[in-house]
């Protein structure tokens, strides 16, 4: 059975996977999680990337319609539970090892995140009969999952 931080770690790779699909970094995450999973064995790290291959593919399929949602959250569960088996298989030692790989490979789909800003500019407005007490210039970026 796995502790709570491994599984906290898991989650974070099941995320990664989908924020990465359909990003200019998809390449380099989808080859990171091969090794991962492929653990220096070439046949399991082809079959790997086609696996990311397909989940790519049900995302992309998925569009931005309703059950885009409901898609992208079982992709997520579905790379937390197979990152989990893995966890749960290795040895302490090894376990270490993947986790920081994992861990790496987190930081890289977060920095991949597609930003969008947004730009309100309050300077000649007036506001008579409103809650707004003030002007100036607002500038709002939110991050998103795609």
């Amino acid at each position: 059975m796995l502790v709570e931080g491994l599984i906290a770690v898991a989650a974070a790779g099941g995320t990664a996977v989908v924020q990465a699909a359909g990003t200019d970094a998809w390449n380099g995450i989808r080859e990171g999680f091969a090794r991962l999973f492929g653990r220096g064995e070439a046949g399991r790290e082809q079959a790997e990337l086609e696996r990311l291959d397909q989940t790519r593919s049900v995302l992309e399929a998925a569009g931005d319609g309703d059950d885009a949602q409901r898609v992208q959250i079982a992709q997520v569960a579905r790379w937390q539970t197979r990152l989990e088996t893995l966890l749960e298989e290795l040895p302490a030692e090894e376990q270490q090892l993947v986790v920081a790989e994992l861990q790496a490979l987190v930081a890289q789909a977060e920095a991949a995140k597609p930003v969008e800003t947004v730009h309100n500019d309050f300077s000649q407005a007036s506001f008579t009969n409103s809650q707004v007490l003030g002007s100036g210039t607002m500038t709002v970026t939110n991050n998103y999952d795609k």
